[in-house]
């Protein structure tokens, strides 16, 4: 996403928790997604994706 990505995909996670528990493991699976998404936002210092950029990458 910060080098332009409009999007990424996540078939697998969505996968692993239909097989395990059926449409409830999907819902659980995307909770677990967000939850990553929002903690590592935060460590970033952003609140939202779209100010993610260049600038958070390390060479």
């Amino acid at each position: 996403l910060c080098l332009g990505a409009r999007g990424t995909y996540i078939g697998r996670p969505f996968l692993y928790g239909l097989g395990a528990m059926g449409k409830a493991g999907v819902t659980k699976a995307l909770e677990i997604i967000r939850k990553e998404m929002d903690i590592t936002l935060a460590l970033c210092g952003k609140r939202l994706v779209t100010d993610m950029g260049k600038d958070q990458l390390r060479r």
